[in-house]
């Protein structure tokens, strides 16, 4: 039955947890198989052709799975592959660009937007485009946070080094009167409390992991395959390092993980 099949999901490694979170808040029935790549994170400084290929493969791996709907819970993987994936895959592949873009357009109040993100999302300039096409007159500072990933993978979340790089990595949102900050990288939620301290309670800051998860939630309506209210099955892969990722990740989810298995 195609309401019994779950939902999957692919990052470069923890950080689509912080998606996950969202959806299990959102769609508390559903079953989720989620897959992180941990082999070969950080997704960000790598070229365009090997995230696509990257993505394919992960897409590949879950459709086997037998999922009803694919989330690209990675922005980099979503800013560099998404279309080529929604060409080419015969079910929903839902990215999070678009619905966080979205998300800080409404919550800006005068249109001035930080994106924070890895060099690859940054650099394909997706959410600027993403923001702009939603309001055409909104001032976007775009600002690569490359060591962001590495750090939190590894668990450093309120060690001294991350707090001077946020420190360094906000600089330029000094004296641009910015109201908004999006957290284009599903591992900066993470990081939220250390950029809150930065920049102060003035500035809103926002991710996408809620409006994803609102998305994912809608189109399952609009195709009449949400689950029915019976207990949700949580399944996890990685391509690495599996007693890692069950320890960190709780952290990023908010419960405890259970069942790691390693991609074969």
């Amino acid at each position: 039955m195609t309401k019994n099949r779950p939902i999957g999901m692919f990052d470069s490694g923890l950080g689509g947890l912080t998606v996950m979170q969202q959806l299990v808040k959102t769609l508390p029935h559903e079953n989720i198989v989620y897959y992180g790549d941990t082999a070969r994170l950080p997704y960000g400084g790598k070229s365009r052709e090997t995230i696509i290929r990257y993505s394919i493969e992960n897409a590949i791996f879950l459709i086997e799975k037998n999922i009803k709907v694919l989330v690209v819970a990675c922005n980099t993987a979503t800013s560099q592959a998404l279309d080529k994936m929604q060409q080419i895959f015969g079910l929903p592949v839902i990215g999070v660009i678009d619905p966080g873009a979205e998300h800080a357009v409404e919550t800006s109040s005068h249109g001035r937007i930080a994106v924070l993100g890895t060099r690859g999302t940054i650099q394909s300039e997706a959410y600027q485009k993403a923001i702009l096409q939603r309001s055409p007159n909104a001032f976007i500072l775009p600002i690569a946070c490359p060591l962001f990933v590495p750090l939190v993978e590894e668990g450093c979340i309120d060690h001294p080094a991350t707090r001077m790089l946020v420190r360094e990595y906000l600089m330029p949102l000094k004296d641009q009167n910015i109201d908004t900050i999006l957290l284009g990288c599903t591992h900066y939620p993470l990081l939220k409390n250390l950029i809150r301290e930065e920049v102060g309670e003035h500035i809103s800051i926002i991710d996408s992991a809620t409006s994803c998860a609102e998305k994912v939630a809608v189109l399952l309506d609009e195709m009449n395959i949400r689950k029915a209210s019976t207990p949700p099955l949580y399944q996890y892969y990685v391509s690495d390092d599996p007693h890692k990722f069950q320890i960190l990740g709780s952290s990023f989810l908010g419960m405890s993980i259970k069942g790691v298995e390693t991609k074969q």
